[in-house]
């Protein structure tokens, strides 16, 4: 049979959905290979028409994830059409060979094919999923609460945290998007229909992010271009912005504290220079926008569109600079930060062990939210990268590598942090804790801070807040794409056909609802929208995921899917974590999180109480979709109640690679 000719094949294809196989034997009657002589033969089918003619196919039986038939017509072939056959079906099975690979085609060769992109290399696949994973929280976030919970023991709940919460959670995703070959809405048409309000729920949540996120790398942009010069502007005080109390760092002895630090010329420089903060009084008085951070905004917007308008052939190239970038100047700032004075102490404050906040429920809760967080499963963005897999990519490995790198580089940064925070101690012969901070007081005024003291300040400054901007632009690409992903492929005849558009829309949309964050009082809308945005709400998503995949769609039945891709089963410790470890540890962090929850504060600024009230509207408005979603499906599904309720919880379609003929195999074989 000519592999090119269109209606043979179809024949061919129509006429394996009217076998039936017996499972007990083989075609002769005998029994049953095992699977190791199964995984390493052929079946050959040969069916025989009425008048004589007869057609033939083989398959392999070690084809994942199902079996492509292809054959030798001879002739009298037209006389069946897939269901006038009165002779009977003949497989006999033949070994692999050089003969027998003419007439198969090798799925090894060739991944099943249903016209969506694939990553150019798996290179580019690995450094988008470890730039959205490593951004700006392991730089200011991580050391701070390391330091703070323990030092070197924080790293056991830490590491329990990840192998038993963030890891499986984050394979989960992995596994999720390169089976299903989908984004995050129509995913779950596949798994569980009625919840497929999760999918929009969390494109509202990125959307929420890039209101506030991008705005932080704008504040990066600015200080860069503020660094092309000799003299760093915040390096002393007598500038235009600074106020009689500012204080330069060589002139203090023994008082460094966080009344002085805000006094510092950095601190004055991204307080009144950059943000003009001093101008607002608060969420109800945020004054106008700070156009100088408008245009960086934009900036970025537009960087991040020629990135992404292309799809993943653009983006994979890009994480070339924007995601090994910071490695490099991670690695410098490093071994410039240990060669300087008071480094060995401000490190040695980091790592050295204090078991007695082991025993305090709230670092356990830290180091759940930090690997959570950190690795990010829920944003939908995992689930998106992942779906441009190829099949049979180990996801598994993937899973292990990419979550290790981002446990490394927090980790290493905590040196890069405190080696510097040590300098600054030292500077004024002061304890490391009197500097030691987290959040964007760290990254726009500590650390700038201490770089305006090094000789070639400009330089360190330059590549300092580059490392910022690309840590922030990976995150930002994977938290859009997301969204992109999603769409188009719920709607592909619309959206999918357009991306160029819709990606300029997006980008549009997510640049006004940013601009608010460059007013003067940007500061508290981000904070505002840091806690309520995606916060609680992410959480009670990604749970009734975890819920939903688990014990609905079933972890035994996507267990077998991953063996499909992988050609092993997960282990047993996988499926645990699945169905009990990873929903409980998500359950234990919204809990500890309501329990601990506090009236809304910035600073010495306390929210009132109509903002908390939209605040919670604000986290509401995601994790609405679901029930309104569920309710949707109900009433447009036909039949009784209890029928509605059946159908619309049974996927609606299967994986897009597999045919009907591929299911009549697999249930031979």
């Amino acid at each position: 049979m000519d592999r090119q000719g269109g209606s043979q094949q179809a024949n061919t294809n129509r006429s394996v959905d009217n076998l039936a196989f017996d499972r007990s034997g083989d075609a002769n009657g005998g029994p049953t290979t095992d699977d190791e002589d199964r995984r390493n033969s052929e079946i050959r089918v040969t069916l025989q028409d009425a008048s004589g003619g007869t057609t033939t196919f083989t398959a392999r039986t070690n084809s994942l994830p199902g079996l492509n038939a292809t054959g030798n017509a001879k002739p009298n072939k037209e006389n069946y059409d897939g269901t006038q056959m009165d002779g009977e079906a003949k497989m006999t099975k033949v070994p692999i060979t050089e003969s027998t690979l003419g007439l198969v085609k090798d799925p090894d060769s060739k991944e099943p094919d249903d016209g969506r992109q694939t990553w150019g290399k798996k290179i580019d696949f690995l450094l988008s999923v470890i730039g959205f994973a490593v951004d700006l929280g392991n730089i200011w976030r991580f050391p701070y609460i390391c330091y703070k919970n323990g030092g070197g023991a924080f790293l056991i709940p830490y590491c329990i945290m990840a192998v038993f919460g963030g890891v499986p959670l984050f394979f989960l995703e992995l596994s999720l998007g390169q089976y299903h070959r989908s984004g995050a809405i129509s995913l779950w048409s596949k798994i569980c229909p009625i919840f497929k309000g999760i999918g929009y729920a969390l494109c509202v949540i990125d959307m929420y992010l890039a209101f506030y996120y991008n705005t932080v790398i704008a504040w990066a942009v600015y200080y860069l271009f503020s660094s092309f010069t000799t003299n760093l502007p915040w390096t002393s005080c007598g500038n235009e912005w600074n106020t009689p109390n500012c204080t330069e760092i060589n002139s203090i002895n023994n008082t460094l504290g966080n009344e002085t630090l805000g006094n510092l010329p950095a601190a004055e420089f991204f307080e009144r220079k950059v943000l003009q903060a001093h101008l607002a009084h608060g969420i109800d008085d945020v004054g106008q926008i700070r156009w100088q951070l408008a245009v960086c905004l934009m900036a970025v917007f537009v960087v991040v569109y020629f990135s992404l308008w292309k799809g993943i052939k653009g983006s994979g190239k890009v994480v070339w600079v924007t995601a090994t970038a910071p490695y490099v100047i991670l690695s410098i700032l490093l071994i410039r930060g240990a060669t300087l004075p008071g480094s060995t102490e401000g490190i040695l404050y980091y790592i050295t062990p204090r078991w007695e906040p082991l025993l305090d429920t709230g670092v356990w809760i830290d180091a759940a939210v930090q690997i959570f967080f950190s690795l990010g499963p829920g944003f939908g963005v995992i689930l998106a990268l992942s779906s441009y897999n190829k099949f049979h990519n180990n996801c598994y490995r993937d899973a292990i590598v990419t979550s290790g790198i981002n446990c490394l580089t927090s980790f290493m940064s905590g040196f890069v942090i405190f080696s510097v925070l040590g300098f600054m101690a030292y500077k004024q012969n002061a304890d490391v804790s009197s500097v030691a901070t987290d959040g964007p007081g760290l990254v726009f005024v500590v650390y700038p801070e201490a770089i305006a003291q090094m000789p070639g300040a400009t330089f360190w400054a330059i590549i300092f807040f580059f490392m910022v901007i690309t840590l922030g632009l990976d995150s930002t690409f994977g938290g859009l794409e997301a969204i992109i992903t999603a769409f188009c492929d719920e709607f592909p005849k619309t959206i999918g056909k357009n991306r160029e558009i819709f990606v300029g829309v997006l980008i549009c949309l997510c640049y006004l609802g940013a601009l608010s964050t460059t007013t003067y009082g940007g500061q508290f809308i981000i904070h505002f929208l840091t806690e309520m945005g995606s916060g609680v709400s992410l959480l009670v998503i990604v749970f009734l995921e975890a819920v939903v995949i688990s014990w609905i769609y079933g972890a035994d039945r996507f267990s077998e899917e991953v063996k499909l891709m992988l050609g092993v089963k997960p282990g047993i410790f996988w499926r645990i974590c699945w169905r009990f470890i990873s929903p409980t540890f998500i359950l234990f962090i919204i809990i500890m999180t309501i329990i601990t929850w506090k009236p809304l504060e910035f600073q010495n600024y306390k929210y009132p109480t109509w903002s908390i009230g939209i605040g919670w509207m604000v986290a509401l408005s995601s994790i609405i979709l679901i029930p309104v979603y569920g309710v949707y499906r109900i009433i447009i599904t036909p039949g009784t109640l209890k029928e509605r309720f059946v159908i619309a919880m049974r996927p609606e379609t299967d994986a897009p690679w597999r045919g009907r003929e591929q299911y009549a195999m697999n249930s031979y074989l």
